[in-house]
Order: C-alpha cells, then structure tokens, then sequence
C-alpha cells in the first residue's frame, strides 16, 4: 500500500485561492505557476500537486519509497495508467503554508477558516481543461438516417447557388435548411441553433413528408449539418454528396480537388509552404520578453498568430500585463473563467520572458561537442485559453482549422464585452465607416454610418500585370496532368496593390434596395469610405472564395502590399452640394403571421435576449435601453428587423427607457436591474454574504447591482475594491436611482481614435493551404527594427518575410 498525497502551495499573506486548473491555479501574486516534475524543488509561490509522502523533508519535495527502482510522480500532460495494477493508493491532501512549510492536513475544519475550506475543496473536486478540454471536443456520435440510402430526389430542375439563399416564405437569409428532395430553401424554427427562423422548412416537411434537410452554410468536404424531420435528430446521410450533386453543389468534385492537390500538386502547395515559413533559410531562435512562441494545440496555430500579433500592441500590454496586479487580486472566485484573468496570464507569458531563454553555456557546450546541438524552444501552452475563449462557439470549441479573421472579431467582441472600467483596448481598431447608397431611378441618396474593424480588400484578379505568364501556365499545367508528367513550376498572380485600392473604392449594386423616394423596391448603389481613421488599421485580403461548382477556391497570389500605406483619399465627404436625400421613411415592417402569433402570445423571457444583436445596434449609437427594447419586441428575429422597430419608434417619448414587461414582475417592473428602492434585496442573501465578514452597505449595493443573483454579487463586490464603505452612499445610491437611469440611456456613440490616414506595416499572418478550414497559420512582426517569424513555439528573426503573401496585415498610425 502506498500513499500519494496532494501539496497545495499557500504564500503567506495571500487573499484568496481560487478554484480552477491544478497546473495552472491561480494565487494572487503568482503569475509563475507549474507543475513540478520529478526531481524539481517545491519554491515558494509554485503550486505542487505530486505523488509525494507524507513526511516533507526541508523546502523540497520527498520522493516516495522506491519499488523498482522507481519514483511516481504525477504529470498532467501525459497519458500514464496511474491506475494499474502494480501499485495500491491511498489519497491523502495536505495545504502547506510557505515559507514555513508549515503542513495541515485535510480537510481541517477545526482549524481553518471557512473560506480556505472551501477554496480547497473546490481545488480537489475541480477538473483541469488539460483533462477535459479532449472530451468536451469529441462530437456526438451521430445515428445514420433510414431515409438517406433510398431518399427519392425530385427532378425540379433546382440548382443551389453558392450564396444569396433566402428563404422561399419569408426572404429571412439565416437558419436556412435545404430539402434535399425538392431542394426548397427554407427557414428553421425560431429557437433552432440560437437564431431566427420561422420553422418554414418543419411547416414544409408536414406538408410533402420530405424527411431530410441540410444546413446550408455548414457543407464543408467534410460533410455538413443533416436532420431529419421524421425522426427528430441531427443525422448522418452517408449518400449526401451524391444528394447535394443533384442541386448543383459537387462535394464528390470537392474531395476529389482536394486529394489531387495533395496527391499531384504537391511542388506548387511545398513552395508556398516553404516561402512562407521561410524553410529555406536558417533563421536564427530569438529569446527573451516579447519572443516566447505558444505550443500548437492542434489546429490552434489561428489563435496564436493573432494573439502574437495583438500583444504587440501597446495599448492591449498595458491594459492586461500593466495592471496585471490589480487583475489577478481581484479576479473572481474561479479565475479560470475570467476573460480578463486569462488574457493577463497569456500576455505575462508571451511578454515577460520567464518563457523564452536561451539554453545554458554548459548545455551548448555540450549539445556542440556531441554534434547534437538543436535550439530548443517550447513555448507555452494557451490550453486554458483557448477553453475559455472558444467555450460558447460552435467552430472555436473544436479542433478543426479556423479563420483567423473570424477569430480576431470573437476576441474583439471578447474584449468589448469584458472591458477593464473605462478602459477598453480594442478602441483602437473601431472606426466609422460611410455608406452612401443611391437609388439609381431618382437619382437621391442616403448618407448612414456603422461601425467597422477590419478593411476588406478584394482581389483584383483582372489587374494582374503577368496574364501572358499565367495563361501559358495553366495550359502547361493541364497538359502535364494529361500526361501524367511532373508539373511546372507554380507561377502566382502579381497584382499591384492599388488596384484591390481601387476595387474596395468602386461603387457595389444593392440587393433588394428598397427606395424610400419610390415607395418601392429600386436598383441601388453602394460607396464605402472612411468616416473616420482607426489607430490601427486591420487589412484582410479577401483571398477565399466559393466557385459556382462550390469548389473552395484560394488566389494563390503576390500583392505588393506597401510598408507605408496612405488612405487619406479615401475619407468620407458627407452629403455634397447638389444632392438630394432620400425620404427619412422606413420600408414597412413584413412579420408572418406565425410569428405575430408567437410575438403576442408567447413573450420571450427578458433574461433569453440576443445580446450579440443588442451589441450590433448599439454599437451604432442607439441607447442600449433602446435596443434591448428592439430586440425583445421583435422576437430575437435578428439585429435588421430591430433595426426597423428604432427607425419607427425612435421619435417616441420612452425610446430610451429602461424595458418594462408587465407579465414580469408586475406592472412597471424594470428587468434589467434598474437600481429602486423597490429593488429591496432579500434578507436572507444578505445575511449570507454579511456572514463571510463583509459589511452591510457592500452586501446591498452588490446585490443591487446584480439583480440579487448571490454568485454575481460575491464577484461584483471583490472587483469592486473603490467601494466606500459607509451607508450615505447607499442612501445616495438610492436617492439618484432615476437619475442613474436616465444618464445610462443616453446615447454616448462608438468610442473612436481617428487621426490621419498615414499608416506603417508592423505585422501580418499568412496562411498555407487551400481554405481556411485546412492549412497553417504564421505571424510576423516587426520589433525593435527588424522582422521576426512566429511560428507556434518556434520563434526566429525573419530573413525574407514574405510581405506579399500575406492574409491580414497590421498597419499603426504614423504621427503626422
């Protein structure tokens, strides 16, 4: 029988522990966190959790008795049966207080305080995202339907185009299901996957008994999203290529472009892999603060790429690493589900160079004289991260390759949402962006601002300066797959910049532009330009795309994208003189009658608003009141139709008062924590918080502020330090309640940093492969005057930064 026991490291002093990952548990004052490895010392401010005696020996830690020739120790990023045969165990848990090492057994009631307790017993029971972050990605084992090998497909002539679907009944353009019998396009149900939808496709499947649809959006060589209306349950149907085929989209075509890429064109795919990630050269480790790479998780090479590129910013350095004492003090009561936490560890880690060091001169002397010597550079491990950032998304959550783009808008959103007081350091991507749209009939216009992030520039294939090149390239390469002979040398498109300039400037046609002047459905046209110019300035170039066979297809192409770039043309003018605006009258409002029932019988709970549709909004000026309002009102049907339900009530006396649902909570009764002498707190959850030693006034404030909610209050009150303790505030809290509401409804606008149009090239990502859900990400950055290569945890200065191969590049305001 041998014993193993649990070593929890406490700093004297310290305020709290919180509950969360063993190999990474968060203390205050301890942002160097690991698990030791055999042999290793237990130092203090170091978390120890090994198979260890029960007898500590001085600061180290003793080593179990030895059977075999053996010592256990336990490692939690390995794969070894400590459960087998050979060895009996027997759990035992000690809190050891440093730097005494002074050692209690647990549990220990008697002896320690109660929060202490329960911080350890929450450190016992809690499960590590090493351990479960790979089960929680496993997808469900999916039933094969009994309809997919005999499905009967009718010859309607249908054929799905790659984009613009919308649904047949209604014209919504989201949740949309093909049925892959007749191949209508229709709509799911409203509550379906978290979007709008008027269950259209359910209400067509009752009528014909056509039993399989799917998803559009969703088909990837892979596969796609199936259910089954008769047996109401996601499915598989081993025939779908076949069953999509017969509309139009070849998924058969697809895989088979795939594997040939793989199989045949494997010179042109290794030379863009090879350029990119620049395999031809030595490049030589760079070490120290700001050079610390992060181990590839598994497809995970999209998240580091951008989160390299964003802890170079200054603004985001000094937001999370700069007050990363604050952070970690008052960080909440599980840590590991803190955005702000999170954020502030990984950018100590990439920027502190505790992570980043170069081998010992003893060691390099050694590795030379063996002819062994390889820079070792390990990186570190954004596991924990990656859990919490991608928990809530579908594609993020797995461990498939994402866009990076996409990901660097979930982590601006992230930001937006979680943002330090006043204090938010994605302010310096926002800019304003002026659409002017004209009806071509009557010639007015409309002049409307909306938020952006990113500048989206197109591929201006037909600029490209090397045609006749390109031309007798791809007759060589067909000939030589005729023929079964090696093929030519890759030759790449060089489109000059200025041209995906000029394309991005050049007027777009409105779908379905409905004219106010006409009263009527009109051609339009649509201008973009700059209402105003961010500090940083994102470039994507816009390099994937669907062909009309629904082939993914990537421009594999060479822009010369400019160390200095100049957009000051590009400035938005407003209404000039001569022009005349539209009517200010909104198209009316078409709700099927289905969903009017639902809307007047069925409310939706207040606490089930979309919140990502109130943001859209409100990041377009409105009041925050207002768009919540316009959300509820509407049914979650999505941020267009809420849009039109402020247009039309805009101009009314309450627009920008607080929601009031009389089914809730009686008449009147505000549900989004409108702070009222009505909004008593119950004495009991009081007296649960007064009894962990807080005071009175902070127990009624937090309670307030949370809408009573218990687990929010004890983490309003410890991110909330400034609090003055003394009861005037509450009663002055009180006494000002409607002034509170009034101030948060006005509307404040955008938060924007504009400045000249001047920029400098700091960073890029580029990516190898053939679509966004495949291939490899790399990131470089210009620091302390010189390129430097991120690739996962290797981390080198650049030789030839391939500048013109780029997917999204970073551009910093130049001071004028």
């Amino acid at each position: 029988m041998q014993r193993r026991g649990a070593l929890f490291s406490v700093p004297g002093g310290g305020r709290k522990m919180a509950a969360g990952d063993l190999g990474e548990l968060l203390v205050p004052h301890m942002p160097t966190i690991r698990v030791p490895r055999s042999g290793d010392r237990v130092y203090k401010n170091e978390c120890a959790f090994s198979y260890d005696s029960p007898k500590v020996r001085g600061a180290s830690g003793g080593a179990l008795p030895k059977r075999r020739n053996s010592k256990i120790f336990l490692d939690l990023d390995t794969d070894d049966d400590l459960n087998s045969d050979d060895y009996e165990y027997e759990d035992e848990a000690k809190l050891v207080i440093f730097p005494d090492h002074y050692e209690i057994a647990l549990p220990n009631i008697e002896e320690l305080p109660a929060l202490v307790t329960i911080a350890c017993d929450a450190v016992l029971s809690s499960k590590s995202p090493y351990r479960k972050q790979d089960p929680d990605t496993w997808e469900n084992e999916l039933p094969v339907s009994r309809y997919a090998n005999n499905l009967a497909q009718l010859d309607s002539g249908v054929r799905i185009p790659p984009s613009g679907w919308k649904c047949a009944r209604c014209d919504l353009r989201e949740n949309l299901w093909l049925n892959l019998t007749d191949g209508s396009v229709l709509c799911g149900k409203w509550f379906f996957d978290s979007s709008g939808g008027n269950g259209h496709a359910l209400e067509h499947y009752r009528d014909t008994g056509y039993p399989l649809a799917v998803k559009l959006g969703t088909i990837t060589p892979d596969g796609a999203d199936v259910y089954s209306f008769q047996e109401e349950e996601p499915v598989l149907d081993p025939q779908l290529a076949k069953h999509l085929a017969h509309f139009g989209i070849d998924m058969l075509h697809m895989q088979g472009t795939e594997n040939r890429l793989q199989d045949n064109d494997m010179k042109p795919r290794i030379s863009e892999w090879e350029v990119i990630q620049e395999s031809g050269t030595k490049l030589k480790p760079m070490y120290g603060p700001g050079y610390t790479g992060l181990k590839n998780l598994g497809n995970s090479c999209y998240l580091s790429s951008v989160m390299q590129a964003i802890f170079s910013i200054p603004e985001f350095q000094r937001a999370y690493v700069g007050n990363l004492p604050r952070i970690f003090d008052y960080s909440p009561l599980d840590p590991t589900q803190d955005f702000n936490t999170q954020m502030t560890k990984l950018g100590h880690g990439l920027l502190s160079g505790q992570y980043s060091k170069p081998p010992m001169k003893s060691e390099l002397i050694e590795q030379v004289m063996k002819e062994e010597y390889k820079p070792q550079q390990n990186g570190i491990s954004p596991r924990m991260f990656k859990a919490f950032v991608s928990k809530s998304h579908p594609e993020f959550s797995s461990n498939r390759q994402q866009d990076a783009q996409e990901f660097f808008l979930h982590l601006v959103n992230l930001v937006e949402r979680n943002r330090i007081g006043s204090e938010n350091p994605s302010d310096v991507f926002r800019f304003l962006v002026e659409d002017r749209i004209q009806c071509c009939q009557s010639r007015k216009v409309r002049y409307t601002e909306r938020v952006g992030y990113v500048m989206q520039l197109p591929v201006a294939m037909e600029a490209a300066v090397n045609k006749d090149e390109l031309i007798a390239y791809e007759l060589t390469r067909r000939e030589a797959e005729a023929n079964r002979r090696p093929l030519p040398e890759l030759v790449r498109a060089k489109i000059p910049f200025s041209a995906c300039l000029q394309a991005f400037s050049e007027p777009d046609n409105v779908d379905d532009f409905w004219s106010s002047a006409l009263q009527a459905k009109s051609a339009g046209v649509k201008t973009s330009r700059f209402a105003s110019f961010p500090e940083y300035l994102v470039v994507q170039i816009k390099k994937f795309t669907f062909g009309l066979d629904w082939v993914p297809k990537k421009f594999d192409v060479s822009i010369d994208m400019p160390d200095l770039l100049n957009i000051s043309h590009l400035r938005a003018r407003g209404l000039q003189p001569g022009e005349e605006e539209l009517p200010d009258i909104s198209p009316p409002i078409v709700i099927p009658d289905d969903s009017k029932d639902r809307l007047m019988n069925q409310l939706i709970d207040p606490s089930d608003i979309d919140e990502s549709s109130v943001m859209q909004l409100a990041e377009m000026g409105f009041p925050l009141e207002a768009c919540r309002k316009a959300v509820y009102f509407t049914g979650n049907m999505g941020a267009e139709v809420a849009f039109n339900w402020i247009i039309v009530h805009m101009e009314e006396p309450d627009f920008a008062e607080p929601l009031t649902v009389p089914m809730y909570g009686g008449a009147g009764a505000s549900v989004f924590g409108a702070t009222g002498l009505d909004n008593q707190p119950p004495e009991e959850i009081v007296a649960i918080i007064t009894s962990m030693g807080f005071q009175r006034n902070q127990a009624m404030q937090a309670l307030r502020a949370t809408n009573n909610n218990l687990e929010r209050a004890l983490d309003w009150i410890f991110s909330h330090p400034e609090f003055e303790e003394d009861s005037d505030s509450v009663i002055e809290m009180e006494n000002n309640a409607n002034a509170n509401i009034i101030s948060e409804a006005k509307p404040e606008g955008p938060r924007i940093k504009d400045g000249p149009g001047m920029y400098e090239l700091f960073a890029f990502i580029s990516h190898m492969g053939t679509s966004t859900m495949s291939g490899h990400y790399v990131c470089h950055i210009k620091k302390e005057g010189r390129w430097v290569i991120y690739n996962d945890h290797k981390v080198c200065a650049s030789e030839r930064p391939p500048k013109d191969l780029g997917y999204i590049y970073f551009y910093r305001r130049v001071p004028s």
